[in-house]
């Protein structure tokens, strides 16, 4: 499954269904460019368990105030809609797959 790029508008579509991890980043943050490749690679492992999406809180103000984002990268866990875990900054692979499966 491929990494969505959600915004404002497919935001709440977006992560209606299952579990989807999101990743609120922005262009200019170092710690957010560290933490996609190791997402890209969780993607390819997850087999469809749980969908990964990012959004650009720069291009997409609205739905990062929504959910109270200060700083980035910030993991929110949705599971059908509804927040249900958050994680704050560079994870390693291992603990993001931990973060998901603890909710699967």
């Amino acid at each position: 499954m491929a990494i969505v790029h959600a915004t404002d508008a497919s935001f709440s579509n977006d992560i209606e269904e299952g579990l989807v991890l999101v990743d609120f980043w922005a262009t200019w943050c170092g710690p957010c460019k560290m933490i996609a490749p190791v997402l890209e690679e969780l993607d390819g492992e997850l087999n469809g368990s749980a969908k990964i999406v990012k959004v650009d809180v720069d291009q997409n103000q609205e739905t990062a105030s929504k959910f109270g984002i200060m700083s980035i990268p910030t993991l929110v866990l949705f599971k059908d809609g509804q927040p249900v875990d958050k994680a704050v900054g560079f994870q390693p692979k291992e603990a993001l797959a931990e973060f998901i499966q603890k909710h699967a």
